[in-house]
């Protein structure tokens, strides 16, 4: 993977560019898989054919309809943050509804079930490493 702001190679697992600090995916100057200097108007690199600027899913990307769909169907057990990379969040609604033996189950089902509509509606965009939502 490159940084998308200087072509710099990354670390997969790094979250910014030691190179020039910005946060992973974020630019538009290079392609993030073969790190050539790319025209932020095109859809694709002309190098490799990967996706520029979210214009067509990255390959990697997480799906927003399962996203949704977990919220709003599994929302008290927190699969969707899961599946997004919000482990946080994820244990905090796990834990909601476990350890209170399913008494508090119907907070953390609602809790999911607003975040499974902001995430089919738009307002959730990104996953826990800020990669863009495919389709």
């Amino acid at each position: 993977m490159f940084c998308k702001n200087c072509g710099v190679k990354m670390n997969d697992n790094a979250a910014v560019c030691v190179s020039c600090g910005v946060a992973k995916g974020t630019g538009n100057n290079f392609c993030f898989n073969c790190g050539s200097k790319v025209d932020p108007s095109v859809a694709v690199c002309m190098n490799c054919g990967a996706p520029i600027n979210g214009s067509v899913s990255a390959p990697n990307a997480k799906s927003k309809m399962a996203a949704g769909l977990l919220g709003i169907f599994l929302g008290a057990f927190g699969v969707h943050n899961f599946y997004l990379g919000y482990t946080g969040r994820a244990v905090a609604q796990l834990l909601i509804s476990v350890l209170s033996c399913g008494t508090l189950a119907v907070v953390s089902e609602i809790w999911g079930l607003i975040e499974g509509i902001m995430i089919l509606c738009g307002n959730i965009n990104t996953d826990g490493q800020g990669n863009p939502l495919g389709e």
